[in-house]
């Protein structure tokens, strides 16, 4: 039975990294479909307002918190989440299991030749993984998505078109498309291929990856406004548990 808490509507799984990435793997062994979602505070404020993303996030088969903001606000109203599960850090812990065996992965999503970088050097630090077919998040044509991705057969899809757009692609094509999970990975393939540079460690053990972000990428203010309106909004829901 799932352990989850509630964050102003989305079902966060209750794990620690090392359980959602056990839970991850075992995915591919049961029956049916599966989808994997990582919202941050940004995230659930959008699925706030917008009840399809918040369904569709609902439907995920693991749904972990990607984002510091996520743990504080569960603390907030005293049902606190474990951990932080960054969704960056889970895929590559699935990648070390994966290259060990025969799965195959499909990248979709990014700017042109990022996803491509991404499996070069995916490849070059997991040997033996197989990353059997990518497209760009700026094709147009679905169909030929869907038939790119079908003819690759992969088992495990990374969709990194950004959020709500990988959630709604996830949700509407699941069904038609060879695969056994799918993940939303956001700017992930950014990160594998190095075109946006990791945040260092000191930032991210000290759960500050988002103001390193902020002083690298001052665009990012507008979204990091956000973080704030979420926090406001997690006090306003903790007095219903008091």
């Amino acid at each position: 039975m799932r352990n989850t808490i509630n964050i102003l509507g989305v079902n966060f799984d209750n794990v620690t990294m090392d359980e959602a990435v056990k839970i991850g793997i075992g995915l591919f062994e049961e029956e049916g479909k599966h989808s994997v979602y990582t919202p941050n505070p940004e995230i659930v404020m959008a699925a706030y307002d917008n009840l399809e993303l918040q369904k569709q996030l609902n439907e995920g088969s693991l749904v972990i918190p990607d984002g510091i903001g996520v743990v504080i606000g569960s603390r907030i109203i005293r049902k606190p989440l474990k951990e932080r599960v960054a969704g960056y850090d889970f895929t590559r812990l699935l990648f070390n299991v994966l290259k060990d065996t025969e799965k195959r992965i499909f990248f979709y999503g990014s700017k042109p030749g990022v996803a491509e970088l991404a499996a070069k050097k995916i490849r070059q630090e997991f040997i033996g993984i197989k990353i059997v077919g990518i497209c760009d998040g700026y094709e147009q044509n679905q169909e030929k998505i869907i038939n790119s991705i079908n003819e690759a057969n992969p088992d495990l899809v990374l969709v990194g078109l950004g959020a709500p757009r990988q959630e709604a692609w996830i949700s509407n094509n699941m069904e038609k498309v060879k695969g056994k999970v799918f993940i939303g990975v956001g700017g992930s393939f950014d990160g594998f291929s190095g075109t946006v540079k990791r945040s260092p460690d000191i930032f991210i053990k000290l759960n500050i990856e988002w103001l390193h972000r902020l002083v690298t990428q001052p665009s990012r203010i507008f979204r990091m406004l956000k973080l704030p309106q979420f926090i406001i909004k997690m006090f306003i829901e903790g007095k219903k548990y008091k």
